[in-house]
């Protein structure tokens, strides 16, 4: 479903909102446009080849971690995902009444929990993943191989950066200080 406004038309109108403040446009134009083609993809992929599997970005994603990394720890499983551990115990637990997931306690640490693909798990990546991959060629068919390779580099490039360099970033913006804890976005109760 496209946007009500254009990539174009939002371009133009951040240009003439910014008129003369000193930024560097091409590092912003970067980073927006990876966020809009993430989130375009994302919308994509669960309205299409997900929608038909009734799963979320979210779930499928848990899904393709623990069916490329194998029987993993929950924290392992949740920062591979990018999500944190509260909605990975959420998703998880959905995964596991489908049939697809099984939580195991942790043989040595009854704290720790290990997630595994079930057998039908296994069959089911086996079946959805080249569908999703199809539709993976048909976001990018408007890139050659050569850009494609070229992107994917770019955008790792862009991840290394932040994997590596991102927390000493951060405690210099912050003058060495932590962070404040995160907040849901409502207003602490008065």
């Amino acid at each position: 479903m496209p946007s009500q406004r254009s990539i174009n038309e939002a371009e133009r109108l951040v240009q003439a909102k910014l008129g003369g403040i000193s930024i560097r446009r091409e590092r912003m134009a970067a980073v927006a446009n990876i966020y809009r083609a993430a989130s375009a993809v994302r919308q994509h992929l669960e309205n299409s080849v997900l929608r038909g599997s009734d799963l979320t970005w979210t779930a499928f994603v848990v899904l393709w971690v623990v069916w490329v990394w194998g029987e993993s720890e929950t924290r392992h499983v949740a920062e591979e995902a990018g999500i944190s551990k509260g909605t990975l115990t959420g998703v998880s637990r959905t995964l596991e009444s489908r049939g697809l997931l099984r939580r195991t306690s942790h043989p040595t640490d009854g704290r720790l929990v290990l997630l595994a693909l079930t057998e039908d798990g296994e069959e089911f990546m086996r079946e959805v993943f080249p569908a999703f991959n199809d539709e993976e060629s048909f976001v990018t068919s408007r890139l050659s191989e050569a850009e494609c390779v070229s992107l994917a580099d770019g955008l790792r490039r862009v991840v290394l950066q932040v994997e590596e360099e991102g927390e000493d970033r951060r405690r210099s913006l912050l003058n060495g200080e932590e962070p404040a804890p995160r907040r849901s976005g409502r207003r602490a109760r008065g």
